[in-house]
């Protein structure tokens, strides 16, 4: 069967009933740390480590009797580590494990499924107790299109919906597959390589619906995907394009007017980018051709990407790069650098060196350790290891670094999300109404849905904005958390203004 010609819903639960929505009159956004649910498990690494600890694999995360050790990202999720472990040709699983001591992990739960594949992304949402679809959900990629489960129950994880998608095609490894996704919910947006960007109503979770496609005019191969706010970043697989999108309607991504541009050295050379990220008003990009590294572009104004900075390693060949309070942490097949770059992109610097023997391309930050993954020929039972990066636990809040809409920003559109970008991974369940809130100009709660990937949250509001209204935009001290259960420390408000028409 081939998934473009029929694009079958595949359930695998059946759907509950759903319940009465809130939003009754009068209603108003909670405290901020009554908002987020309580934490499943003990959040991030709380064991201190000495000098002469740092930079040595400290101890093996293993998945299921399945894993085939081709191991990917790792995040975390209401205080679990969450681990995928599949490879590209498809089967596998998802493991939970517990942190706290690092060098100790407790598998708490774990689910193997046929149909998910290598998973360079995890998009997760908690709905909250009233919602028609209340529970804890993420979003994997399959072997035709995408998965979603329910992780109400950490213990027991269950696919409740796997949706084919147009286009995708099994076995592949690059051309037509999907790489990776993003759930800003209820919008789900999916990176299938040469089928461009697929848009996906996840309102749903047990009944996903393809709804849009952006297929880009150029040989951009969509990798990597990243919604803030309204302005996605596309990374091209294995190419030096990038590209630049308006999702203020977002089943209808646009390019931005210059949108389209290229990952650059100082030298103004186009070279070819594993993978990206984004960090603010600048996007990242884990160099492949002539050796590894990291180049930087900013991106503040979308019509106009421009080069920011870059360090040149030799012997990398690069893989998937992220940003933690200014360190970029970075696989590069034969070995994994965190690079300081709290002086700026400009000037970056190695701090330390990660080694797991196989194909290491992932290395994720999770407070004082990192979390090692290689996705071919690891060694028996060792594809992903925990290594101490950093001496004492992450005991500090996440901190902005840019929103979409940005303060006093016009025109915004009736249908725009509003995305806040931190300086580090958050947990996505803590992103909810009332640690985010939207009112009108007369104060009026704006009621809407929250949720958050890696450094990204969002918040959805369930119905179109006015035209030609301000609104405000409030991050509450005290709601969101990064992965150590450490709350944001201050308020940030911003204003903007809507467009008079739609």
């Amino acid at each position: 069967m081939h998934a473009g010609s029929i694009p079958l819903l595949l359930l695998t639960a059946c759907k509950p009933e759903a319940t009465p929505s809130t939003g009754d009159s009068g209603w108003q956004f909670p405290a901020a740390a009554s908002a987020r649910p309580s934490l499943r498990g003990s959040a991030g690494p709380a064991v201190p480590f000495e000098e002469d600890e740092l930079w040595t694999n400290c101890a093996t995360l293993t998945g299921g009797p399945e894993d085939v050790e081709h191991h990917n990202l790792v995040t975390t999720y209401r205080g679990h580590l969450v681990m995928p472990w599949t490879p590209e040709f498809g089967t596998g699983g998802v493991s939970f494990f517990d942190m706290e001591d690092p060098c100790d992990p407790v598998k708490v739960g774990e689910t193997y499924a046929s149909r998910i594949r290598e998973s360079h992304a995890l998009g997760f949402v908690h709905l909250p107790e009233g919602d028609d679809h209340a529970g804890d959900y993420m979003v994997t990629t399959g072997t035709l299109g995408v998965m979603i489960w329910d992780i109400t129950d950490e213990t027991d994880p269950v696919d409740i919906a796997s949706l084919p998608l147009p286009g995708v095609f099994y076995p592949d490894a690059y051309a037509r597959v999907v790489l990776s996704v993003f759930w800003q919910y209820p919008w789900l947006y999916v990176a299938a390589a040469d089928n461009g960007i697929l848009v996906v109503d996840a309102t749903d979770p047990y009944a996903p619906e393809h709804v849009g496609t952006y297929a880009f005019d150029t040989d951009m191969r969509a990798g990597g995907v990243f919604v803030l706010g309204s302005l996605m970043l596309v990374g091209g697989a294995e190419q030096s394009s990038a590209a630049l999108l308006d999702v203020s309607d977002p089943t209808s991504p646009q390019l931005y007017p210059g949108g389209l541009f290229h990952a650059e050295d100082a030298t103004g050379t186009a070279l070819e980018a594993y993978h990206a990220n984004i960090a603010g008003d600048h996007a990242l990009f884990a160099r492949k051709e002539g050796g590894g590294g990291v180049m930087v572009a900013d991106i503040s104004d979308p019509t106009n990407p421009t080069y920011a900075g870059d360090i040149h390693t030799e012997d990398g060949n690069g893989g998937y790069v992220f940003y933690d309070e200014g360190f970029l942490f970075l696989g590069e097949s034969h070995q994994a650098r965190v690079i300081d770059a709290t002086a700026g992109f400009d000037q970056m610097e190695i701090l330390g060196t990660g080694d797991l023997a196989g194909d290491l391309d992932t290395m994720t930050p999770y407070g004082n350790v990192a979390v090692l993954s290689v996705d071919e020929d690891a060694e028996d039972d060792v594809a992903s290891v925990v290594m101490p990066w950093s001496t004492e636990p992450d005991t500090t809040g996440p901190s902005v670094l840019r929103t979409v809409p940005a303060d006093g920003d016009e025109g915004v559109s009736l249908s725009a999300r509003i995305g806040v970008n931190f300086d580090e991974f958050i947990d996505p369940a803590s992103v909810q109404p009332g640690t985010v809130r939207l009112f009108d100009a007369g104060g009026t709660p704006v009621m809407g849905w929250g949720s958050g990937q890696e450094g990204i949250a969002s918040y959805a509001p369930q119905e179109a904005l006015s035209p030609d209204t301000a609104y405000t935009f409030v991050v509450a001290a005290d709601g969101i958390t990064d992965l150590n259960g450490n709350p944001v420390e201050d308020d940030l408000e911003i204003t903007f203004h809507t467009a008079a028409t739609p």
